[in-house]
């Protein structure tokens, strides 16, 4: 029949012509098809922990069962009066060659039930009835569903044909064979269904990583966007003025400045649109400027309040850094600190400030959880936005648990020094530093004194 009178039948039409083209297509299409039975997963759930000199030889218990199967079955075989070893050997060849072709191992079964009724007399014998049972539930647990309630079927059939039409000859092989089809079948279900359970924990998993990523992406894009801002404003207010600090200027200086102030205004606009883009609907924008490390004293003394004893320690001449560096600084520790609040409770956490030539040094560290209050899961989001604010600013950082069970963060962020902003005082600051001598190091006590 064709596509389109297929397409124009009713439902029962089409079920039916559905049902039997996988007929054809399991029993016949692939009679010969080679299939090996594939040794056991060594990383399996119980076979990974088992010896190494043990493993090697228990991946393949599917291919001893079956061959110690296809044994009995030909022992069985020889428990007839006559032709014992035919009686034998062929039922156990068929139940054998579900290790290579399934398929055929079920033609082969159904060919060897009929030469035991020719040779011994008897359609159903011993070796006929657990050949064909071994075979059923072989290859069903290697095949689909579907495969193994057609052979089900065509084996009723099949006994009932040879007997005239007396199913009670074949009950008791198709009753015996059903019950353990129906146990293959629930535990491939639930095998399927523990491996798409599996699957679809490791698709959310990576949703969930990716979404996290995003999200933390969009916040510092958001917290950047103060910065950037604020310093294109600067260059548009200093284009403008630029012009009126000399007197008579040429033509050509006042044309560079408008266009200066032209760009720095279009640079804001295409700014505040890409912000409206990755801004969330509920998103507030906040009334003072985006935290330094300046207000990290403050931070010390919030975290203080909830009971985390904190100690802040500074290396190095303290200096101005870059805006985006100063904030991705503060950021990183105050993620840091709650971590410290939530995955260590009761413990004591030290905030370490490393000025050096080429950048900013800083390492939190914790001791492990004290008291009664237990430390709260975590998925580990803080440390992709550490990780994400370090690698913004092309610096390093690694993150692990320490000896005494506590944490750590250290954190590297290269600052080259063509882009540390001029001291607008750099004599006073020189004096300064001559007349502290050799403290190039302020220790904060976990008062906040220095």
């Amino acid at each position: 029949m064709t596509e389109t009178q297929t397409k124009t039948s009713g439902p029962e039409f089409r079920a039916a012509a559905g049902a039997i083209d996988g007929l054809r297509e399991d029993l016949f299409r692939q009679v010969l098809a080679y299939r090996p039975l594939p040794p056991l997963n060594p990383d399996g759930r119980f076979v990974r922990r088992l010896p190494e000199g043990l493993r090697r030889f228990v991946v393949w218990t599917p291919h001893a069962l079956v061959l110690f199967a296809a044994f009995l079955v030909m022992m069985a075989g020889f428990a007839e009066w006559r032709f014992r070893v035919l009686m034998g050997l062929v039922p156990a060849i068929a139940v054998a060659m579900t290790l290579v072709r399934p398929v055929a191992a079920f033609w082969a079964s159904m060919l060897a039930t009929v030469f035991c009724g020719v040779v011994g007399g008897e359609l159903w014998g011993p070796s006929a009835f657990g050949a064909q049972v071994v075979v059923l539930v072989v290859v069903a647990a290697r095949t689909r569903p579907r495969t193994a309630a057609w052979m089900w079927l065509l084996t009723l059939l099949f006994g009932m044909l040879l007997e005239g039409g007396d199913p009670s000859i074949t009950a008791p092989v198709v009753t015996l064979s059903a019950f353990a089809l129906l146990v293959v079948a629930v535990v491939q279900i639930r095998r399927d269904a523990e491996r798409e359970v599996t699957v679809q924990r490791t698709v959310t998993a990576v949703e969930r990583d990716r979404r996290t990523l995003l999200e933390e992406r969009t916040t510092i894009a958001r917290e950047l966007h103060d910065v950037v801002a604020h310093h294109m404003s600067v260059v548009a207010i200093q284009a403008e003025a630029a012009p009126y600090r000399v007197e008579n200027p040429p033509p050509e200086l006042e044309q560079a400045f408008v266009t200066i102030r032209e760009n720095a205004v279009a640079a804001l606009t295409e700014l505040r649109r890409v912000l409206g883009v990755v801004r969330a609907e509920d998103y507030e924008a906040p009334d003072a400027p985006q935290p330094t490390l300046a207000a990290l004293d403050g931070l010390l003394d919030n975290v203080r309040e909830t009971g985390l004893e904190t100690e802040k320690v500074i290396t190095g001449a303290v200096r101005e850094l870059p805006q985006g560096v100063e904030l991705s600084a503060y950021r990183i520790v105050q993620e840091a600190l709650s971590n410290s609040l939530r995955h260590a409770p009761g413990s004591s956490a030290r905030v370490e400030l490393s000025y050096v030539l080429g950048g900013l040094g800083l390492r939190v560290v914790n001791g492990p959880a004290r008291g009664l209050v237990k430390p709260s899961p975590g998925a580990g989001h803080g440390i992709t936005g550490m990780r994400e604010r370090v690698a913004m600013l092309n610096g390093e950082m690694t993150a692990g648990t320490t000896a005494e069970g506590g944490y750590e963060v250290a954190v590297f962020l290269p600052v080259p020094l063509s882009e540390q902003p001029e001291q607008s005082e750099p004599r006073e600051a020189a004096a300064k530093a001559d007349r502290a001598g050799n403290a190039d190091t302020v220790v904060i006590d976990r008062d906040g004194r220095a």
